[in-house]
């Protein structure tokens, strides 16, 4: 059974692709997950069937693989400090605000700081329990 990696995968349009190891991509249709699955994430390792479809190969009998625990969930801050860190986004952003009122954007070097600071709290929230 080969076996390969989620290149991506959306459940609101019930497709996406797995990257085969060693190989070229196959086309994964939702009808291929097991019961009870309705999603994959990105990165997830699967096994599964190839059949030959209209457009090429196709997965079908797709099992996920027990992946190693996640080294963003691993590192991401405790909640506690997460509500500190929060807090002072909020006043970093509440800062941005009142110069966009003044019909002003931040300085080039405050609105690239914003904006990492912005990605880095985004990465310890998209993180999945």
């Amino acid at each position: 059974m080969p076996s390969g990696r989620v290149r991506w995968f959306d459940a609101n349009k019930g497709y996406g692709f797995i990257s085969i190891d060693g190989g070229d991509d196959v086309f994964l249709p939702a009808a291929a997950l097991p019961a009870g699955v309705t999603t994959l994430r990105k990165g997830a390792k699967v096994e599964f069937s190839v059949v030959e479809g209209r457009r090429g190969p196709q997965a079908m009998s797709v099992t996920p693989i027990a992946s190693a625990p996640s080294l963003v969930k691993a590192t991401r801050p405790k909640p506690d400090d997460m509500a500190a860190i929060c807090e002072d986004l909020i006043k970093l952003l509440d800062s941005a605000g009142n110069t966009l009122r003044r019909h002003r954007y931040p300085s080039q070097a405050e609105s690239k700081k914003l904006a990492t600071l912005l990605r880095a709290v985004a990465d310890n929230f998209d993180v999945q329990d």
